[in-house]
C-alpha cells in the first residue's frame, strides 16, 4: 500500500508540474503578469500546496509576499515574470546564473559601503524575495531605493538576470543606472554574489 501511495503521489506532483508549467506560459505569454492573474496563480498554488514540491512551495511564498499589501507593483510584476519564465523554459532555463562576461557589471569590484548608501535590486535574487533583500539592506544600515535616480549609489543584480536582460522588462533600469555611472556619477552596478560576499549575510560563523 505504501508504495502505491508514494507512486500516485509522484504520479500527481508530475501532472501539477505540468499544469503549473502550462499556468506559466499561458500567463507570461504578452510579456507581462498583471494582479488578476497574480491572484489566480496565488490561488492555484494554495490548492495545490500539499504537493512536496518545492518548486509550488516555494512559488507560492513569493507570490504570496508579494501580493501581502494587496498589490502587485511593477517592481513585483517583474520579477514574478523572469520566475514564470524561467519555470516554463522560456527566455532562459530554470537556475540559470548570471553571466558576467555579457553584464554591465562594474570592474574592478566596487567596495561596498552600506551606512547610509542607497541601494535599489532588480532581477531576481537567489537570496530570496525583495522584501527579504531590502530588510537585509535595512539590517546593514543602508537604505532602499524604489528607483534609478542620480543619488543612487549601487544597483544589484539578482542572480538569475541573464545575458539577455536588454529585452527583459527590468531592462531599463539597468540601461539608466549604464547612463547615470558612465555620466560619471558614482553608481555602481554589482552582482548579488558580490553583495552577498561584501555583507557577511551567508557567514556561519
Amino acid at each position: 500500500m505504501d508504495v502505491f501511495l508514494k507512486f500516485n503521489r509522484n504520479n500527481i506532483e508530475d501532472r501539477q508540474i505540468d499544469t503549473l508549467i502550462g499556468l506559466c506560459k499561458g500567463i507570461t505569454a504578452n510579456g507581462l503578469v498583471d494582479q488578476l492573474e497574480a491572484e489566480f496563480l496565488q490561488t492555484w498554488l494554495v490548492q495545490n500546496r500539499i504537493s512536496e514540491n518545492p518548486i509550488i512551495h516555494n512559488l507560492l511564498e513569493k507570490v504570496s509576499e508579494m501580493l501581502e499589501d494587496g498589490v502587485l507593483d511593477s517592481d513585483e510584476a517583474a520579477e514574478l515574470l523572469a520566475i514564470l519564465r524561467s519555470i516554463s523554459g522560456e527566455q532562459s532555463e530554470l537556475g540559470e546564473l548570471s553571466k558576467t562576461a555579457s553584464l554591465p557589471l562594474c570592474s574592478p569590484k566596487p567596495e561596498i559601503i552600506f551606512e547610509n548608501k542607497t541601494f535599489l535590486f532588480t532581477g531576481n535574487c537567489a537570496f530570496g524575495s525583495r522584501k527579504k533583500c531590502q530588510s537585509a539592506i535595512t539590517q546593514l544600515g543602508g537604505i532602499n531605493a524604489n528607483s534609478v535616480t542620480k543619488k543612487l549609489d549601487y544597483l544589484i543584480l539578482g542572480t538569475y538576470v541573464t545575458d539577455s536582460w536588454s529585452h527583459e522588462t527590468f531592462g531599463r533600469k539597468i540601461e539608466k543606472a549604464i547612463e547615470y555611472r558612465d555620466s560619471g556619477l558614482p553608481l555602481s552596478i554589482i552582482n548579488e554574489e558580490h553583495w552577498l560576499d561584501s555583507s557577511g549575510l551567508l557567514n556561519t560563523d
